[in-house]
């Protein structure tokens, strides 16, 4: 049985948005490939709502580098560049770790259990037995848990963004990466650091877990 991380259903303020959500996540997880064209009509069908929903939230995918539309052309998926790794690192190596310590030191009480019950059901799990899918939604659950926690929404909002770009790489590689599992068992310690109020220790975590995953992928390139 597939264990995946509990994520009470959002609620959307719109049907783009949960178009949005939707899209969003089959671009980041590669069930939309690198490239592909993207059929706003099918999309729609998928969804069940009507096209305007869909363009709409295409057009925030495209502010978020997922989708590119050409005149005559249409819209695509993003391709995954290898060079773009170096300048999402660059950028995440500085906020990333800042969340971390925001939140070991701001979170209240009720946010901070919240991640210690998560650290102990992800120690639980066998990461090695998970299929791809609950890997990278385990990694993308935790990685915005520590976001939401630090209680700067626009630090959250701009490390969603580039998290879902380094996630679409994590996905192409992960195939050829042997020990996957260690970058997922890094989130049981900076969990835990983060839940405990532990600020230096949280940002340390954090930033050496950016360049273990830039220096992971690149030893599979």
């Amino acid at each position: 049985m597939t264990v995946l991380p509990d994520v009470d259903e959002p609620e959307y303020a719109s049907l783009a948005d949960r178009a949005y959500a939707v899209i969003r996540d089959r671009l980041i997880m590669l069930d939309i490939p690198p490239l592909a064209p993207i059929d706003d009509s099918a999309l729609a069908r998928s969804l069940q709502v009507g096209r305007t929903p869909v363009r709409e939230a295409l057009k925030r995918l495209e502010t978020d580098r997922l989708v590119h539309s050409y005149p005559r052309r249409g819209t695509f998926a993003t391709g995954v560049d290898i060079t773009d790794l170096a300048y999402i690192s660059e950028i995440r190596v500085q906020l990333e770790p800042l969340a971390a310590r925001r939140a070991a030191g701001y979170a209240g009480p009720a946010v901070l259990d919240g991640l210690r019950e998560t650290a102990e059901r992800l120690e639980r799990i066998d990461v090695r037995s998970l299929d791809r899918d609950a890997l990278m939604r385990w990694d993308l659950h935790v990685h915005r848990l520590v976001y939401r926690a630090a209680g700067n929404p626009h630090l959250e909002d701009t490390l969603i963004r580039y998290d879902n770009l380094a996630t679409r790489i994590f996905c192409l590689f992960l195939d050829r990466m042997t020990h996957f599992d260690r970058h997922v068992g890094e989130h049981v310690a900076l969990l835990r650091a983060v839940a405990g109020g532990h600020a230096d220790e949280a940002e340390r975590l954090a930033r050496e877990h950016v360049v273990g995953f830039e220096q992971a992928v690149r030893a599979v390139v």
